[in-house]
């Protein structure tokens, strides 16, 4: 009799399984990957000179309705690729001078993932890992990537249950994320850097402040200072960009005074491990194409 495999990867646990249908993620059993290039976007001690080697995974288990991803969150752009593939994606990414190896949306493949780094490894893999997500995390997962991951880089969304569940349909976000934080900091702790000051090992927090909602900002920089004081680096954006169709005060851009008050409030209460952004970040530079997987091309194969 076939063996039954019901995903648990994320907090949804829809226990779908996904060699038949799609879970809540978007996802099936096949691996499938958006883009993979050297990217620039990243903080400065991601990205370098050279650029961080990003891999962007198709699927989400966030359904943030201001995603700007969206074509790709869905699950259903992107090309499909063998786990086998994967691992020689990460060795050409490695080969053209990145920084590190940089896992975009990584939790639906998880598992597929940790049988990619193994085998890369395996064939020379030396460069750090960074797990790029929602923060929306399951721990077991977490856990289960124990000595994978060299640099945890969540986003922490939410404080708020009401807004976690209005703007992301996760009204246990906030929970979930603060867990997950918890796991990270465990497994990885006070960063370390290289001479060039580049994140070698750590845990770097990124927070978007969306307009009309920079109290909860507060609420979120009041815990991460009260929860993991200096041990922890913080990256507060201000890139929102208004997708269309949001209505109210999505429908804007972040003001300046909304994003100052945040990052002096950050200062205030005594952050010094961290990255604000300057200018106007909210542009299109921001919303990356989707077009194939840059400037490399695997091959189409099967799982």
């Amino acid at each position: 009799m076939e063996e039954v495999r019901l995903c648990s990867l994320c907090p949804r646990a829809c226990l779908v399984d996904r060699r038949r249908e799609r879970g809540a993620c978007g996802c099936g059993e096949t691996l499938r990957v958006a883009r993979a290039a050297p990217h620039f976007w990243e903080e400065p001690c991601l990205s370098g000179k050279n650029g961080s080697g990003t891999v962007f995974f198709s699927g989400c288990n966030l359904r943030c309705i201001f995603c700007q991803n969206r074509p790709i969150s869905s699950g259903y752009e992107g090309l499909d690729i063998s786990v086998e593939r994967l691992s020689e994606i990460f060795l050409e990414l490695q080969s053209a001078g990145v920084h590190n190896i940089n896992l975009v949306t990584p939790t639906p493949w998880a598992d597929k993932i940790k049988a990619a780094l193994n085998r890369a490894w395996k064939n020379g893999l030396f460069l750090p890992v960074i797990y790029n997500s929602g923060g929306y995390e399951r721990v077991e997962t977490l856990r289960a990537l124990r000595g994978d991951i060299s640099i945890y880089l969540p986003d922490f969304k939410y404080m708020d249950e009401a807004l976690a569940e209005r703007l992301s349909g996760a009204a246990d976000y906030p929970e979930q994320a603060k867990r997950a934080l918890a796991e990270m900091m465990e497994q990885r702790g006070r960063a370390v850097f290289d001479r060039d000051g580049m994140m070698t090992r750590g845990v770097l927090v990124r927070h978007l402040v969306l307009p009309g909602h920079s109290d909860d900002s507060v609420k979120f920089l009041d815990y991460l200072r009260a929860e993991y004081r200096d041990d922890i680096w913080v990256s507060i954006m201000n890139q929102y960009t208004p997708m269309p169709g949001m209505k109210g005060e999505l429908a804007n851009r972040l003001s300046v005074e909304e994003y100052r008050a945040v990052t002096d409030y950050a200062l205030s209460i005594g952050f010094k491990n961290g990255f604000f952004q300057e200018g106007e970040a909210a542009a299109e530079s921001f919303v990356p194409e989707w077009n194939g997987l840059g400037v490399l091309s695997p091959r189409q194969s099967g799982a």
